[in-house]
């Protein structure tokens, strides 16, 4: 676990370099003065920063330290990785974070309550949030799930028996709640919040002190004092405490009945630390001895600069007071690293914070600087003046997790979230950007738009949406995202002596994986048996399948024949959409043509429908939109303006459920084979409605009532979608 050593209190004078031969002496003139000639630019340019940032990371790479991957060296060294994978254009970053989960198998260090051993749960829930694999946190949520049920609780005290399972040193602050805070963040379970947010202020209640606003690293260091007489304050201890603030606020809600208090002991502990920072720009191993721990020392500096930095960024720290301490810091902090990139200045685990061999690096130092730089590049990102912030808020009660926010924007943007400086996923529209936010009940979060073309790099995105016209498969047209998949039949199938099959109806592809299947499935052509990410089992023929309509006339549902032409408007990353053309079909002896504008985003189980008819006669239509039923006990629930249905299982294969809300007053009926769902449609007006699908053995509902559950808050938050703000 992190340790401050002390070997003794008397008064020992180091030079600010502690002992450096003449070859190190050389190396490090030649890192200062590099740094030192391009000092402006390494504060204010984000080409630099990152440069640097990315040598740094590559470096550390390419020099594994030995320690286990679940290890809280290991896991503070991911969090700084994963701040470079939300800026860096480099895929190669978030494939090593992918690679040491899979060696982990996800899992969290060998002891259950020691806070050192979840903190690499912090870099699985932020990668999770990327590409959205349950699998990546489900042990994670596993244990977690097992401490609330059987917590520990008991003194403080460092004495105390089994004291290491709570949060009892100060350490412990960066290394666990803020894993706690993320996987409320991913998953919507308020819980986890909670329990970290209780435990914090434990541990704070215990070891804060309030006179000097710092932390003391634990109950061992009460009565101890320095040998000028000070209080004994550990450097990289408070830089723990500070990174484990900043970690906190970035996912506490703004209207959390908690976040004030969070915020005051912040302010508190930046105002003392500014007071703290020596000349050099550094902070000191000792905070109130700066005498006697005189070596310079990068990995609290780090952790410092990254806080501070955050504060300014957030406007929660006076900009014109810590700015410039802020740049003062990363320029030394950046004065430590070498041209290969190594970080130096790194005080040891378990040495004597006054002499080091000033050589010495260490992966959490790494991490700490990743950090603080992606804050120092948020900062130089936004001192032009050309960022612009808007808020969204959540007006439900309900979490909502992988929110599509789209903007009506033009310019080539890219998005930032503004507290944790990471550059989201987003797609580029015809007359907009789209990307996706996770916002708790009655949230506001606020996010930077910034011009692409100021910065120096884009981070990948993963696809995670697809549509296309299949005509290796007779015509088909099929569109999925990582959740769903469907296909509607063309013309080509029509005309085919095997099928000869006339229908409009949408069909569902049962997938149990996260990855798009769509174009593999084709490929080998076997997609009717599971080859363990699922099949298609789900019979259409001449139904309305799931979600299919046709216009209701005289107590009879008149259906369309196949599409005739199809257009792909958008092919991901995060949004399919695609346009259906159906000729004119006989409705009761009238005419009626429609166009079918399909959207599917990624993490949603329900595709947009948005149908406009066309008819010479201009009177209202009634639309009647279908669920197909099977034979045996199914389960169908009807909402206010919606209605699902699960299925009876079909062997083995397990259920499928299909679900449609229509925004519009519409009536319900069961008629023919059908549930349908009636609404008023009038020609060349648009008629919007929702249809959904999921599989039992998908992973993600596994029973009518989750699914019904689902359906119904779908249903609300298409009643009462994201408010947006431009607030900058």
């Amino acid at each position: 676990m992190p340790s401050f050593h002390r070997t003794t209190l008397a008064l020992a004078l180091l030079c600010a370099g502690s002992c450096i031969t003449a070859p190190q002496h050389s190396l490090l003139s030649q890192a200062v003065a590099a740094t030192m000639a391009t000092s402006d630019a390494a504060v204010h340019d984000p080409a630099v920063i990152l440069r640097t940032m990315e040598r740094v990371a590559d470096w550390q790479l390419a020099h594994p330290t030995g320690y286990p991957l679940e290890d809280w060296t290991e896991a503070v060294g991911d969090a700084g990785m994963m701040a470079l994978v939300g800026i860096s254009g480099n895929e190669s970053y978030r494939d090593a974070m992918r690679s040491a989960g899979q060696k982990n198998a996800w899992r969290l260090g060998p002891s259950m309550y020691h806070a050192d051993d979840y903190a690499v749960g912090q870099m699985y829930a932020e990668l999770f949030q990327y590409s959205r694999e349950p699998h990546m946190i489900a042990p994670m949520r596993e244990q977690f799930d097992y401490m609330l049920a059987h917590p520990r609780a008991g003194s403080l005290n460092w004495k105390t028996p089994g004291v290491q399972q709570r949060w009892s040193w100060c350490d412990a602050l960066f290394m666990g709640p803020p894993a706690w805070a993320r996987l409320s963040a991913v998953t919507g379970d308020p819980r986890y919040l909670d329990f970290a947010i209780r435990n914090w202020w434990l541990t704070s209640d215990y070891l804060y002190d309030r006179d000097e606003h710092l932390y003391f690293r634990d109950s061992r260091f009460f009565e101890q004092r320095e040998a000028n007489g000070s209080k004994v304050f550990w450097g990289r201890g408070n830089g723990w405490v500070m990174g484990g603030l900043v970690r906190m606020l970035q996912y506490i809600p703004e209207q959390h009945a908690e976040r004030a208090r969070f915020i005051t002991q912040y302010r508190a502990m930046a105002q003392r630390l500014l007071s703290l920072q020596q000349a050099d720009g550094l902070w000191r191993p000792s905070l109130l001895d700066p005498v006697n721990y005189s070596s310079r020392e990068s990995s609290g500096t780090a952790l410092y600069t990254y806080a501070l930095a955050w504060g300014v960024n957030q406007g929660l720290l006076a900009r014109a007071q810590f700015e410039p301490a802020v740049q003062k810091a990363w320029q030394a902090l950046s004065s430590h690293v070498l041209a290969d990139g190594k970080l130096i200045h790194v005080q040891p685990i378990g040495e004597d914070p006054r002499k080091f061999d000033p050589q010495s690096s260490d992966v959490f130092a790494v991490g700490g600087f990743l950090l603080a730089g992606s804050e120092m590049y948020r900062m130089a990102l936004a001192s032009d003046g050309a960022v612009q912030e808007i808020s969204v808020r959540n007006p439900g009660a309900d979490y909502r997790l992988e929110q599509s926010v789209e903007l009506a924007q033009s310019g080539d943007l890219v998005v930032m979230d503004a507290l944790t400086s990471r550059v989201l996923p987003s797609q580029k529209l015809v007359n907009g950007l789209l990307f996706q936010a996770d916002l708790a009940g009655q949230e506001t979060r606020r996010y930077l738009l910034i011009p692409r073309q100021k910065l120096p790099a884009v981070p990948p995105v993963q696809s995670r949406a697809h549509a296309r016209f299949v005509p290796e498969r007779l015509d088909d047209f099929a569109w999925e995202n990582d959740r769903v998949a469907h296909r509607t039949y063309g013309p080509a199938v029509m005309r085919d002596p095997k099928e000869l099959l006339v229908s409009s109806g949408i069909d569902v592809w049962s997938k149990s994986t996260r990855k798009l299947v769509l174009d593999d499935w084709y490929r080998r052509g076997d997609y009717h048996l599971d080859r363990g990410d699922g099949l298609d089992f789900y019979h259409v023929g001449s139904s309305r399948g799931c979600g299919g309509l046709g216009i209701y006339a005289g107590q009879s549902l008149y259906p369309s024949r196949n599409f005739s032409a199809w257009k792909v408007l958008a092919d991901g990353p995060l949004r399919a959409e695609f346009e259906l053309r159906f000729e004119h079909w006989n409705v009761a002896g009238r005419p009626v043509a429609e166009v079918r504008r399909v959207q599917l985003d990624a993490g949603s189980h329900f595709s947009r429908v948005e149908s406009r008819f066309d008819s010479v006669d201009k009177a209202p239509l009634t639309v009647g939109v279908g669920i197909v039923q099977r034979e045996g006990s199914g389960h169908y629930q009807q909402g206010s303006n919606s209605m699902s249905y699960w299925e009876p299982a079909q062997g083995s294969h397990g259920s499928n459920a299909c679900a449609v809300i229509v925004p519009a007053s519409a009536t319900y009926l069961n008629q023919a084979g059908h549930y349908l769902a009636l609404a008023p449609a009038k020609p060349a007006t648009p008629f919007v409605y929702y249809l959904g699908a999921v599989w039992s053995k998908g992973g993600d509902f596994s029973s009518a009532a989750a699914w019904d559950a689902h359906v119904a808050a779908t249903a609300s938050r298409v009643t009462e979608p994201l408010v947006i703000q431009r607030t900058r």
